[in-house]
């Protein structure tokens, strides 16, 4: 399969819906998922605690305006940076586990494919993107801003065996938010940025 067929199947009206499902079921497990960490959260932390559910949240509008040939600015942006922030950074948290216990869970498994999935998926609708530099600033700062409120305020996700790597992590994901800031602005501002339309 080409680019042009892949990107074709990537924005045919089936595919989009089946997308759209798959990240509102994702969306809701998401949410479920972060439950024990939400129970003793204070309430003024909530908003910032549940990374991933809440990045697939952003790209649900992003897809409903696809199917009507439209775009949503505010939440492509958004759903930009978190999908493939939040999505590599599971990712690699998961390996970590592995990596320092040398076991992970069929539960770690599911959400290394699941998380790669979601930063795949994110990079992969860049060409439909039209979202400005102004939306890319907001959303930057609300990113970064997020990452003060998990490693300042010691909200980050809770991973088994991990919490003695919480600075390196912190350090690690400070960067990461540097990174996903530079790909969505190479791949939607640049000027050289590959820009498709969607019709059908």
């Amino acid at each position: 399969m080409n680019v042009k067929q892949l990107y074709y199947v990537l924005t045919r009206p089936p595919f989009l819906w089946l997308l759209l499902v798959i990240n509102v079921f994702g969306t809701v497990y998401g949410y479920y998922w972060y439950r024990y960490q939400l129970a003793y959260t204070d309430w003024k932390f909530i908003l910032f605690v549940p990374d991933s559910p809440t990045a697939t949240l952003f790209f649900i509008p992003v897809l409903i305006a696809f199917l009507f040939r439209k775009n949503s600015k505010w939440f492509e942006a958004f759903a930009m940076l978190s999908l493939f922030k939040y999505g590599v950074w599971a990712v690699i948290m998961n390996l970590l586990v592995l990596y320092t216990t040398g076991e992970l869970s069929l539960a770690g498994y599911m959400l290394i494919a699941s998380h790669g999935g979601m930063a795949l998926q994110g990079l992969l609708y860049a060409p439909y993107y039209r979202f400005k530099l102004k939306h890319l600033a907001i959303a930057s700062i609300v990113l970064l801003h997020n990452e003060m409120i998990d490693y300042v305020f010691g909200q980050m996700p809770v991973y088994s065996g991990l919490s003695a790597y919480r600075d390196i992590i912190g350090y690690f994901t400070f960067w990461l938010s540097i990174i996903s800031i530079a790909i969505a602005y190479r791949l939607v501002l640049h000027k050289n940025a590959t820009k498709y339309h969607i019709t059908f």
